[in-house]
């Protein structure tokens, strides 16, 4: 079983500046084929947007996706871990403060991104968690995750 941060995290970051918009941050996700940016105002972490805070803090909200920054809409003050630190600390500050990503910052500077599906894949390897972790994203637009096993069209998906 893993020990520590570095041994689960996910190395690199991507990171968005404050003032750039969520259609900017989106693509970026897209491309990236990730679901979170650090938010960052040069060296300084200032925040973390997922795509869920674009959808939930922006889009249904009725907030122009061109026109918005991501400072407005991202979660500010994150919280963050170190490599070095149990991945029992990870899981306790995820649950403390009801987040999925932890930021992983060594001298000040961000180093990679640590998810709940990191720790289930470290923690419990045969959980539902770790399985869907572990799958390739779909390349399909309007899907994730692998093919259903039934088919191209699960039931309530409307196939032809």
């Amino acid at each position: 079983m893993a020990e520590f941060v570095r041994d689960v995290m996910t190395p690199g970051v991507v990171a968005v500046r404050p003032d750039a918009s969520l259609v900017e941050a989106a693509q970026l996700m897209r491309a990236q084929d990730i679901g979170d940016v650090l938010v960052a105002d040069g060296q300084e972490i200032v925040g973390v947007l997922t795509d869920r805070d674009i959808t939930v803090r922006a889009v249904a909200e009725g907030a122009d996706p061109l026109t918005t920054s991501v400072r407005s809409v991202c979660s500010s003050e994150p919280v963050l871990v170190a490599p070095q630190d149990p991945v029992t600390a990870a899981s306790a500050l995820m649950r403390a403060h009801a987040v999925r990503r932890l930021p992983v910052v060594e001298d000040g500077l961000p180093v990679g991104m640590v998810s709940l599906g990191d720790l289930a894949e470290a923690e419990a390897p045969d959980s539902i968690l770790a399985d869907i972790s572990r799958a390739d994203p779909d390349s399909r637009p309007g899907t994730y995750g692998r093919p259903a096993p039934y088919g191209d069209d699960p039931p309530g998906r409307g196939g032809v």
